[in-house]
């Protein structure tokens, strides 16, 4: 029996290259459901070509053009809303449910998703940024396996396969650095959005290359790696590494340090995520050491990027801090890929939101929902 996915955001960076991971292995996978928030031509583009049960567009405003674009195809489903998404989730049919979508908005469906004891293939981080310790209770409460796509912390994952219960000693979280990695805060103080769109390593969509150049994505798996991996705070160190071969690696108890290594594409985490613990062939370039030449490592400059050094203080504050720094961090990211907000004006703004923000140290997920929206209606005043 193939085994059924559900991609939300499947036309999305990872949801494009998760259905090249699918295409690669028909004979074990099929797509039982795609959603998107706008794209619906991608989106039914994508459906042509792979049949779903259903496929969701969460802008219900655009279900009518979706429908029309769908009408040679009877047999899928079409729907729209946030409503859809969490239903769709719950689908019986489903094994694996790709958390593929950004920001806030995914944590609804992967809360569903994981009631419906549904394995979560995890791209979304802003779900464990935000409630990690809900979510980590739930999947606990109904035997779900959460199994990590972003590419460091499945080189984490890898690299503690066969260690049963070795104590970590500490996480070496590696990060490129991004395309300003070189500068100095008074050449940062003036970088464009098409200069922080250009970053060295990686292909990736728009908000998330705007969280590397502000080092905010690492900052978020910092946190995702705490609630992931079981760690403190203290025990995660962050390492510039310009090359992006090393991934990310286990420091254990004895000094051994066990790594993930590879070239930059991310459809070795994502295929990883679908057939562990076996691997798969997978097509293209393969890393060669030879020609790398050279790995660096260096560490991160905090007052440079303040993002990463806010990160660390809201896991240390814990509670609803986290929620408070991702819904401002989602405002300015926004901001500055609309030309509102500069660069370094985004950190000022989440830092402030994070003072004004109500904090609540043990949050029900009404709270983080209250919070959300608290902390957006602060971050966009102050824009």
């Amino acid at each position: 029996m193939k085994r059924q996915i559900a991609i939300l955001g499947s036309t999305g960076s990872i949801g494009t290259q998760a259905l090249q991971v699918i295409e690669e292995h028909s004979d074990l996978y099929e797509v039982y459901c795609l959603t998107a928030n706008n794209k619906v031509e991608l989106l039914a583009e994508q459906a042509h070509k792979f049949h779903p049960a259903a496929v969701v567009i969460a802008n219900e405003q655009r279900y009518d053009e979706l429908k029309q674009l769908m009408s040679d195809m009877p047999d899928v489903k079409v729907y729209a809303g946030a409503r859809a998404l969490d239903e769709i989730v719950e689908s019986q049919p489903i094994d694996m449910v790709l958390t593929a979508m950004v920001g806030f908005a995914g944590l609804n469906p992967t809360i569903h998703a994981i009631k419906a004891h549904k394995t979560i293939c995890l791209a979304n981080k802003e779900t464990l940024v935000v409630a990690g310790e809900l979510i980590c209770r739930l999947a606990i409460e109904n035997h779900v396996a959460i199994l990590p796509v972003d590419s460091e912390h499945s080189a984490i994952f890898q690299s503690l396969v066969g260690e049963d219960q070795n104590p970590i000693d500490k996480i070496l979280l590696t990060a490129s650095g991004g395309p300003f990695r070189t500068k100095s805060m008074e050449e940062i103080g003036h970088v464009t959005k098409a200069d922080a769109l250009r970053h060295p390593t990686w292909d990736m969509g728009a908000k998330i290359t705007i969280d590397s150049a502000s080092m905010m994505n690492k900052g978020f798996e910092v946190i995702e790696a705490k609630w992931l991996f079981g760690v403190d705070a203290k025990q995660i160190q962050v390492l510039v590494h310009p090359q992006s071969i090393v991934h990310s690696a286990v420091q254990f108890q004895d000094g051994s340090v066990k790594a993930q290594l590879g070239v930059p594409d991310m459809r070795l985490p994502i295929q990883y995520a679908f057939s562990f613990p076996h691997r798969l062939p997978l097509s293209g370039d393969k890393l060669d050491l030879f020609a790398a030449q050279k790995l660096e490592f260096f560490e991160p400059d905090l007052k440079k990027f303040r993002c990463l050094a806010m990160a660390y203080e809201a896991l240390a504050r814990g509670g609803n801090m986290p929620c408070i720094v991702n819904a401002a961090n989602e405002i300015v990211n926004r901001a500055f890929l609309e030309d509102r907000c500069g660069f370094l004006q985004m950190g000022d703004i989440i830092a402030e939101t994070m003072a004004k923000a109500t904090f609540i140290k043990t949050p029900t997920l009404d709270d983080y929902m209250q919070t959300d929206a608290e902390a957006r209606r602060i971050a966009s005043q102050l824009l």
